[in-house]
């Protein structure tokens, strides 16, 4: 069993086979925690994809098993984990946490309104919104 952090969340990877520089785990798996899937075109992520290096597909993808720390590794994002290997940390570079504080625009959330309706806050990018917060603490 591994841990996997990322982003979005946390996961438990139960069929993962870490090692000293690999995190394989099956393509399903991948999916749930990244949003990353392997297809003819390379790893892809919604719309975007990466082409594999010419050769060396199968650091990459093996059967239905997706190496994610490779991946990260070749995204240029840091991919780190624990001395015993079932806690890894996927996430994005230093510089680029930068840059986004820098710009100053708030990351995407979704939130529901009394009714129910779902909001997303990049939905009403270019416009005010004024959020109210409140915490009982």
């Amino acid at each position: 069993m591994v841990t996997l952090l990322t982003e979005t969340g946390e996961y438990e990877l139960a069929g993962a086979e870490p090692s000293t520089e690999a995190l394989w785990c099956s393509a399903n798996d991948a999916l749930q925690a990244t949003g990353w899937a392997a297809k003819p075109e390379g790893l892809c992520k919604g719309e975007i994809c990466v082409p594999l290096p010419g050769g060396r597909e199968r650091e990459f993808v093996d059967g239905g098993r997706i190496n994610l720390a490779a991946l990260w590794r070749h995204l240029g994002q840091p991919a780190v984990r624990s001395e015993r290997g079932h806690v890894w940390v996927l996430s994005e570079s230093a510089r680029e946490r930068k840059a986004a504080l820098a710009s100053l625009e708030a990351p995407d959330f979704a939130l529901p309104d009394p009714s129910g309706r779902m909001h997303r806050l990049s939905d009403y990018r270019g416009k005010k919104v004024f959020l109210v917060t409140w915490a009982s603490w």
